[in-house]
């Protein structure tokens, strides 16, 4: 047996609980001619609500990409993660959480209704079957241009972002602190990819974390204030959901402690580049695009799928490597980093 071979059989025998295969499942999952895993840790007796639910398609191929990366090393790794209902949760006391786009409230009416008439126009064309790519970009890049424009004309202030951040119920799954602590821990980057607003998902690490990592970047559309606090333009190009990926890393930005201060030493984006290992999180189809751009030389892809599980499960577990189901904690991603490296270095 050569040495793969014994690493990958030793691994199989010690992947994190939530990947041992569940018999009995008589939940509709059933029906699907795919391997199923509970998280045992959370699973209460006939009662998967409080449970993670997690779909591998593939766990020989899962298994020899653990190995892969774990013998590259932490140097070779990062992590990309998409913000909205992938780091953060998408259901809060039983309704839909807030975005960080949504949560947004100027302090005037009638530019937040403004606003909202433009989602309610260009949202159905971004999702529309018969658009070509190409227009669809360009609708996407004028939507989300008379956005910033009525954010400016609008009078946004920092103190707005502020408000609107402590008013709302965004919140972050179980286990992301966890998770970007055992990877600051190895000096491992963590890029946040948003179509949103960076100003206001730094506000939400900060309000709602109640801590600044050093190795997390956000790939977003960040804001310039004045010297009042006030929104006076956008900085660099936009990012929106079509062009949402690495081709995009000029725009990212570490966490700032205060309003244009930088907390400690971070990652250039050219060391980035390097890291041709890639943990991706999303939860739709379109975030495993985020890698785009990167010659990367294993990625381990983890979708969150978090609703409408029964139409989607298929599509899902045939794109990513794991699929974790209705808006499950980070339990089994924090078991899935703490395989990626070991202290011996295998």
């Amino acid at each position: 047996m050569n040495e793969m071979s014994y690493q990958l059989q030793s691994l199989l025998k010690t992947l994190p609980v939530s990947l041992c295969p569940v018999r009995n499942h008589r939940s509709f999952l059933a029906q699907f001619k795919t391997r199923v895993w509970i998280d045992r840790i959370e699973m209460e007796e006939n009662d998967l609500s409080g449970s993670s639910e997690v779909v591998v398609a593939d766990p020989q191929l899962l298994a020899e990409k653990i190995v892969a990366i774990r013998t590259a090393g932490p140097a070779k790794l990062q992590v990309i993660a998409d913000f909205d209902a992938t780091l953060t949760r998408y259901w809060v006391n039983g309704r839909r959480g807030t975005s960080s786009h949504g949560l947004l409230r100027q302090g005037n009416p009638e530019y937040d209704m403004k606003r909202r008439d433009l989602f309610y126009h260009y949202h159905p064309l971004e999702f529309s079957p018969t658009i070509p790519i190409e227009e669809k970009t360009k609708l996407m890049e004028e939507w989300w241009g008379k956005t910033h424009a009525l954010l400016i004309e609008g009078g946004l202030t920092y103190d707005a972002i502020k408000q609107s951040v402590a008013d709302s119920t965004i919140a972050f799954r179980e286990g992301v602190a966890e998770i970007f602590e055992l990877l600051e821990e190895r000096d491992i980057p963590i890029l946040i990819f948003s179509a949103g607003l960076a100003d206001i998902i730094e506000e939400v690490l900060r309000q709602k974390l109640h801590k600044s990592f050093r190795n997390v970047k956000i790939v977003s559309n960040r804001m310039v204030f004045d010297e009042n606090g006030c929104l006076v333009s956008f900085k660099g190009k936009t990012v929106h959901t079509l062009n949402k990926n690495e081709l995009a890393l000029e725009m990212a930005a570490p966490l700032h402690e205060q309003l244009g201060d930088v907390d400690g030493p971070t990652y250039d984006n050219a060391s980035v580049k390097t890291r041709t290992n890639v943990l991706l999180l999303g939860d739709h189809l379109g975030d495993l695009g985020m890698s785009d751009g990167l010659n990367y030389e294993t990625r381990i892809s983890v979708g969150f799928l978090n609703d409408n599980v029964e139409n989607s499960l298929d599509t899902y577990r045939n794109a990513f490597d794991i699929v974790y189901l209705n808006d499950a904690p980070m339990s089994g991603v924090v078991q899935l980093v703490s395989q990626l490296w070991s202290n011996d270095g295998v």
